[in-house]
């Protein structure tokens, strides 16, 4: 439930700005002396010192801006240079065949990283049932080769303030999946 909890708050913090509710709940979480502890640590320190409307400024100048923000958070424009492209496809055959299917209000491609986050915290938390082995397929193929790289990105991001420690959290909480995945069955 942790990795599910932790998806949904990277997919959460991905898919729009924070709300005000949102900002007072990350500067309250538990910390430890972990990696991602740390990171959970700069998160909440990150959304003390943020407005709703500092971080609404920050998440449009990165993400949306005037004709394209800073970054481009889709897995086509990671691995390809290019939205719409071949990551895309391949990603929607895969979901389809788990019987995934796009939600008609969303209109992102499912290549977003705020949406692939989502699969894989339904996958954790078990509102996808699959086995460990296409949980972990989902993940080497659709996230590993290049999520991690955005959210680096995202924390060297020049308009990047409060979402530097948000790529920290995922930058580091990436790491860790990509290290569980690794370990033998």
């Amino acid at each position: 439930m942790a990795r599910a909890d932790e998806y949904t708050l990277l997919s959460a913090l991905l898919c729009r700005a924070p709300s005000a509710d949102l900002l007072k709940r990350l500067s309250r979480l538990q910390v430890s002396a972990s990696p991602i502890g740390v990171a959970h640590a700069a998160l909440a320190a990150a959304a003390s010192d943020t407005t709703v409307a500092k971080a609404g400024q920050e998440f449009f100048d990165l993400f949306i801006g005037l004709g394209r923000g800073e970054l481009v958070p889709y897995a086509s424009f990671y691995l390809t240079g290019f939205l719409h492209e071949r990551p895309l496809a391949r990603l929607r055959g895969d979901l389809q065949e788990l019987g995934i299917e796009r939600a008609p209000e969303n209109h992102e491609p499912e290549d977003h990283a705020a949406l692939l986050c989502e699969i894989m915290a339904s996958i954790a938390n078990g509102t996808i049932p699959v086995d460990a082995e296409v949980e972990q397929q989902i993940f080497e193929k659709h996230l590993k080769p290049w999520i991690g790289r955005f959210f680096g990105d995202l924390e060297q991001a020049e308009h990047a303030s409060f979402y530097r420690a948000v790529g920290h959290v995922g930058r580091i909480f990436i790491d860790i999946e990509c290290e569980a995945f690794a370990l033998p069955v």
